[in-house]
């Protein structure tokens, strides 16, 4: 019928089509046009308070009864109260019912042993997991150390048979981490996420250390056991864990033995043997009293870590230990000083203890 109009369908078509638009012109970067042109809507939120809204605001704040007030500079003061009600509440709930945040456990190979009738005793190890499990609920992060004496310790071995002291001592580290290894899967078999590492590689059945990985662990609430020493002969668990301890800003080195702490003189030899309380690092290096190697010693000495030696086998000492409670002998640095009585109920101007912080 188009046709028959004669309209052609081309025509046709360019009637159907709307026109086109002028294209629109670049925008113009004349410095008039920019301050004529309009803001954009949400910048025009944030923009400043008028001086009627600001006035407002002041005469608001005069008329409140509240603890909130105007300070002239067009501050929300009316936001004050609540914001130091958060902060009351923030420093609340800082508040923790223990004394560490971060500990650093060092479980003797002996005390593995338990009554020595095998190496390792399962006993022992479910008694630890238990106590480190309730405190971990309390969100203290628990790093282990653990030593291999039960199953092998390099100085008492080198020299038999041509065995040199480094090789001793690298069988000595690959006995702790056979201790590791079993600790770890007692704490698991009651729901604690553990993670071994080793201070050299043994990709297959552990990680390696690597300090920023530990720290992670400690902060997602896993336990930690460091096994193999240092990973260099001549050193002892008691260093490594000093250095574990400094290496992932632990508070304390919990020592867990087979004596009840540190004694003046040796139980086992002097009957009248008392046990000490709070004991400075110059009085344990001044008369060797054997708690820690000297290494180990003088290391927390400079870095400012207090020790505590407990003994493992009475039940509930790693959690009073952990939290914080009187158990044992604490050695460390603390800020005040006391004289001792000596034996014969005179003071002794040379033999001074530091008072600790329980």
């Amino acid at each position: 019928m188009a046709a028959a109009a004669g309209v052609s369908p081309s025509s046709l078509l360019r009637l159907r089509l709307p026109s086109p638009q002028p294209a629109a012109s670049p925008p113009s970067s004349s410095p008039a046009l920019l301050r004529r042109r309009a803001p954009h809507p949400l910048l025009s939120l944030a923009a400043a308070p008028s001086r009627a809204s600001v006035a407002a605001a002041a005469a608001a704040a005069d008329s409140s009864n509240g603890n909130g007030s105007y300070s002239g500079n067009g501050s929300q003061a009316s936001l004050m109260p609540q914001l130091n009600g958060l902060m009351l509440d923030e420093s609340s709930r800082s508040k923790r019912p223990y004394k560490w945040q971060r500990v650093l456990l060092k479980v003797s190979g002996e005390a593995l042993a338990g009554d020595h009738t095998e190496n390792i005793d399962p006993k022992v190890t479910m008694a630890i997991a238990r106590e480190v499990a309730s405190v971990t609920k309390l969100g203290v992060e628990v790093a282990i150390v653990v030593g291999g004496g039960n199953i092998f310790r390099g100085a008492s071995w080198a020299g038999c048979s041509g065995l040199d002291r480094s090789s001793a001592d690298y069988i000595g580290m690959m006995a702790t981490v056979m201790n590791a290894i079993f600790l770890q899967a007692t704490m698991e078999s009651i729901g604690i996420p553990t993670r071994v590492q080793t201070a050299f590689r043994i990709s297959e059945v552990a990680e390696p250390y690597i300090r920023r990985r530990a720290i992670r662990h400690l902060e997602k609430g896993r336990v930690v056991i460091f096994a193999a020493g240092t990973g260099n002969p001549f050193f002892t668990t008691d260093t490594a864990a000093a250095l574990r301890c400094a290496e992932i800003n632990a508070e304390v080195v919990l020592k867990a033995t087979n004596v009840d702490g540190v004694y003046d003189a040796n139980p086992k030899h002097n009957p009248n043997a008392r046990i000490l309380e709070t004991v400075s690092y110059n009085e344990v290096i001044s008369r060797d009293l054997s708690v820690m190697d000297m290494t180990a010693v003088t290391l927390c000495q400079e870095n400012n870590i207090p020790v505590v030696v407990f003994n493992l086998q009475n039940t509930g000492n790693i959690a009073k230990a952990i939290v914080g409670e009187k158990v044992g002998t604490f050695i460390g640095c603390t800020r005040n000083l006391e004289y001792r009585e000596s034996t014969d109920g005179s003071l002794d101007q040379e033999d001074k203890i530091l008072v600790s912080e329980w």
